[in-house]
């Protein structure tokens, strides 16, 4: 039987996280290589994701920048394809972009509505079914979706990105199911509130960020490493017997079922 601590190792596996560039996609970056992972960070922002790529080199890790588009299909299949040119195979993707326009529903408009679907819904199906089919034809590996507490839970002004993470859940399901014959597990993480670039219009409202403090088990924010963990467990062959799954990583938000009014 092979020790836990081997199993969490990823010496020798690629892995593509989409969204490195920042927020909790760059924690798990670094969490990725500093157990042995050969990282690409994926990312729209060139500058962000090739500052995380030196940072990572000068630790002594591996980690590659990639200009990615999740959004578009042509940008998809090129990193894909650039990747296992370059490696050989995928063995882990990670997928983190979202954008949240935080507006009631009956004052969405259309287009807001397409932006919020077309990135963290759209983008991520076209992403995991890519690679998702490179796994396939290679022997495995493992997926993990970035879902959130509002695939459960909502409030005002969160309509469109609670139906966006609720929609991945399933799509990871999906996935899961027809994916497993071949090898490849599909996971989720629905973080909690979490100190990250998405959520600053909240940090930057005293009351607004202490309510969410005083809303969860734990009463404070969520680090962006403390997201990076199970996702890096996710990814590795310690969750082996896992898939289809969501794990929760909220300081009891959920357990709670905290609500706050926002100042829409």
């Amino acid at each position: 039987m092979t020790s836990l601590v081997s199993r969490l190792r990823l010496d020798g596996k690629t892995a593509l996280v989409a969204g490195g560039g920042s927020g909790i996609g760059r924690a798990t970056c670094h969490a990725l290589a500093e157990l042995g992972g050969n990282v690409f960070c994926a990312d729209i922002n060139d500058a962000n994701a090739s500052a995380l790529a030196r940072e990572i080199a000068s630790t002594g890790g591996r980690c590659e920048a990639l200009h990615l588009d999740i959004t578009k299909k042509e940008s998809v299949r090129a990193g894909v394809e650039g990747i296992c040119k370059k490696a050989g195979r995928i063995d882990v993707l990670v997928t983190t972009p979202a954008v949240n326009v935080r507006k009631r529903l009956l004052e969405y408009t259309e287009e807001e509505f397409d932006k919020v679907i077309g990135l963290n819904l759209k983008g991520s199906f076209l992403l995991v079914k890519e690679v998702g089919g490179e796994m396939s034809k290679s022997g495995g590996g493992s997926i993990v979706v970035l879902s959130s507490i509002r695939s459960l839970v909502v409030e005002p002004g969160q309509g469109v990105y609670a139906m966006t993470k609720a929609g991945l859940v399933q799509m990871v399901r999906g996935f899961a199911a027809e994916l497993a014959a071949k090898g490849v597990r599909v996971n989720a993480v629905a973080p909690g509130v979490v100190d990250t670039p998405l959520t600053a219009p909240i940090k930057a409202n005293k009351n607004w960020y202490d309510a969410y403090s005083r809303r969860n088990a734990l009463a404070r924010w969520g680090r962006e490493e403390e997201i990076a963990a199970p996702i890096v467990f996710l990814a590795s062959e310690a969750s082996s017997y896992i898939t289809g799954t969501v794990l929760f990583v909220d300081g009891g938000w959920t357990a709670i079922d905290g609500r706050f009014e926002p100042p829409l």
